[in-house]
């Protein structure tokens, strides 16, 4: 196409459905014309140099691949383009009709790729190309062919216009209650009358106010003022930084200060992922009536069962993120380190960061102090004000997210607090949600990266804090991606309404649905010194990857059931739970449950996976050490998912003592775990028996399959 081109040929540029540049490739030379979203006026047209960087990287990439096409059919199920070697698989077909005759264009998913370029075809040439990450979509499309790309549905619905200015109203510094002031930056539509009131965007974050500013300007281009604020103790903002501890507080404050800006109409709708989703919880738990609205992603949740103490042991594998905040400003570069073993297995690990900083973290020592949920920790759970929270909740999350805990508490908090507009969307993602197809080497489709999450981002803002009509409140309440069959699917809650609870119980020769009869015990030797491990890159930052556990399973400290092979496919959608009858030697250990399929290879990967500190058991609240040699039962809740299991795999249950690389070891002696030095190897003792039936429930979708069927 680059090597043919005589022609002036004019392409669009748009981000989130808002047209920001047009490019043109005119005798094998690329111009630019950009909008100035600020003046919302058009610069001149200039040449478009790519080593300046000046403009978003899906032009440069996109240009690169129009560049080096050299013609390659697009008629196959795969294509490779090469230099810079990309591969295509087909994906969507687009039917528009232009003058009455139906125009089909095809979109061809790049597969191997982190925020993948897509390609759009029309009788085997390039219109387009469409690249997607955690913010949303980008579309860089020959002039006049937008309707044959997933655009087109940003001109079918009923959404805000996009044509406003920009106008930064400076840096403020919001009091709270306590006296602290808060960094605070505000920008309101540049053409903003004398009288006007506006609904506004709230964005609370640790990560420093340029971090995620630029992305979400398509609001106020839209009509939104856009607030974003530097958390307590964060980069400008005044007071000590501990995470979690005083969002519900200051969440609460920064709403009532928003909401007496002269332009407020007092309807604020807050956005963000991760701990910034975690903070509109912690607002919307204040009860404050000003929060009409939440897009939520892949939130945090409450501390003792997403994190930072996941099932009540301390999490190792969030050091990389801990190391990243120790600091006033945000400092990315200190997840990246060669030496995470040393680190880990330093003791005691209230030194670590001396050990691996030269400096002591503050609220890490703070952490430290509170070895139970006491009142510390309680004021960091949103989930006890549930009572308090109202506010119409779109949450995100995926089944290899991290928080994915958190989404799960959001959904049940807001259907008990009766929530009538409540949405989520689950989709096959990691943390860094919708920007991949294969996590891992784990393929999920071409449809596991979605094109209209920004779109129903707008919608949503729009119905709850515009009032606009829309068709989102009649959507399916739930959007779920079934793994294995790779593809959509929706319910009206969560899990599905033919969703039933069916047991699988551990046998001494596997896993079976009826009930064991007597049966002798296992047992396994637990070195505190020498855990099992978790397998994940704590650099990643990403703590639930769907690896492949078959070398793991060789080690003498984990036990493993496994299935026999399914008879026909086995369908599961929900939370996963385990009931173990155990007992150790220690005083206090760790029970680590994995659920994994294993195919005709004996490849083991992971679906879900969950785990308890056994002084836990009964309370995260009043712990209670162990009488070594007693067997006691316990209950642990593992991650959910939605995955078809084919015929001719099994399933496997894994039970261990140790998830290095996840979590700190209990180190079996029962002390303060964050002082103590010493270590005892335990013995563990697995129980399946009549009396004590050791088994997992596994949500089981009866209309597509049954456990008795399948085994």
């Amino acid at each position: 196409m680059f090597s043919e081109c005589t022609e002036k040929t004019n392409f669009r540029f748009y981000q989130s459905g808002i047209h920001l540049a047009n490019v043109y490739l005119e005798k094998k030379s690329w111009f630019i014309e950009k909008k100035d979203p600020f003046k919302n006026l058009w610069d001149a047209e200039k040449p478009l140099v790519f080593k300046k960087w000046d403009f978003p990287f899906t032009i440069k990439d996109a240009c690169q691949i129009i560049e080096t096409y050299n013609g390659e059919k697009f008629d196959e199920k795969r294509v490779l383009i090469e230099n810079p070697n990309f591969s295509y698989q087909k994906h969507q077909k687009i039917t528009t009709n232009i003058k009455g005759k139906n125009i089909v264009s095809q979109i061809w998913a790049q597969k191997d790729s982190t925020n993948p370029l897509d390609i759009v075809t029309l009788e085997g040439s390039i219109i387009g190309l469409i690249q997607t990450n955690r913010f949303g979509s980008s579309f860089f499309i020959k002039e006049g062919y937008e309707d044959l790309t997933p655009l087109k549905k940003w001109g079918e619905e009923i959404i805000s216009d996009n044509n406003r200015g920009i106008n930064n109203l400076g840096i403020f510094y919001t009091p709270t209650s306590d006296g602290v002031n808060l960094k605070t930056n505000v920008w309101l539509p540049g053409d903003l009358q004398e009288n006007e009131q506006l609904p506004a965007i709230l964005i609370r974050t640790p990560y420093g106010i340029d971090t995620f500013s630029k992305s979400e300007l398509r609001f106020v281009q839209r009509g939104y003022a856009l607030i974003v604020q530097e958390t307590r103790g964060r980069g400008g903002s005044e007071g000590e930084w501990i995470p979690m501890f005083f969002e519900r507080e200051d969440g609460n404050d920064t709403l009532n200060w928003i909401a007496g800006q002269k332009w407020s109409n007092q309807r604020i709708g807050m956005i963000g992922a991760s701990y910034d989703g975690y903070v509109q919880w912690a607002a919307a738990a204040s009860g404050n009536s000003y929060l009409k609205a939440m897009v939520s992603q892949v939130p945090a949740g409450s501390p003792f069962v997403d994190i930072p103490r996941k099932g009540g042991a301390f999490m190792a594998g969030l050091l990389a993120w801990i190391f990243m905040v120790s600091e006033k400003d945000l400092n990315y570069e200190a997840k990246n380190r060669k030496d995470w073993d040393e680190i880990l297995n330093h003791r005691p690990i209230i030194d670590i960061p001396r050990k691996a900083l030269g400096q002591e973290i503050p609220f890490w020592n703070t952490w430290m102090d509170h070895q139970d949920k006491d009142e510390f920790w309680k004021k960091s759970d949103w989930t006890l004000h549930w009572d308090k929270i109202k506010t119409p909740a779109l949450i995100i999350s995926g089944w290899y997210d991290d928080n994915g805990m958190g989404s799960t508490e959001a959904w049940e908090t807001i259907t008990r607090a009766g929530v009538n507009n409540k949405k989520m969307i689950l989709g096959p993602w990691i943390h860094m949600f919708n920007t991949t197809r294969k996590i891992h080497n784990i393929d999920l489709g071409t449809d596991s990266i979605r094109y209209d999450l920004d779109l129903l981002y707008l919608k949503w803002f729009d119905r709850f804090l515009k009032e606009k009509p829309s068709d989102i409140e009649s959507e399916p309440a739930v959007e779920y991606f079934m793994v294995g069959a790779n593809k959509w699917e929706a319910d009206s809650q969560w899990p599905p309404k033919e969703t039933e609870y069916q047991k699988l119980y551990l046998n001494g020769d596997g896993l079976k649905t009826e009930k064991p009869g007597d049966q002798l015990s296992d047992s396994f030797h637990f070195d505190p010194e020498n855990p099992c491990p978790h397998l994940i890159d704590v650099s990643e930052n990403e703590m639930a990857v769907p690896e492949n556990y078959r070398e793991v399973e060789k080690r003498d400290d984990i036990l493993f059931y496994t299935s026999s092979p399914l008879k026909e496919n086995l369908v599961i959608a929900g939370d996963i739970w385990a009931e173990l009858y155990a007992a150790s030697s220690a005083r206090d250990t760790d029970w680590v449950v994995r659920l994994t399929e294993v195919d005709e290879k004996g490849n083991s990967i992971r679906i879900s996976d969950g785990l308890i500190r056994a002084r836990y058991r009964n309370s995260f609240s009043h712990p209670e050490l162990l009488s070594p040699g007693k067997i006691e039962k316990y209950k642990i809740r593992m991650s959910k998912i939605a995955i078809t299991i084919k015929k001719g795999h099994r399933l496997r249950v894994q039970i261990t003592s140790g998830a290095k690389n996840l979590i700190f070891p209990n180190q079996n002696t029962g002390h303060d775990p964050a002082i103590d030095v010493q270590s005892l190897i335990a013995r563990q003792q697995i129980f399946h028996s009549q009396k004590f039936p050791s088994h997992i429930k596994l949500p089981v979708q009866k209309n597509k399959a049954d456990l008795t069927k399948c085994l």
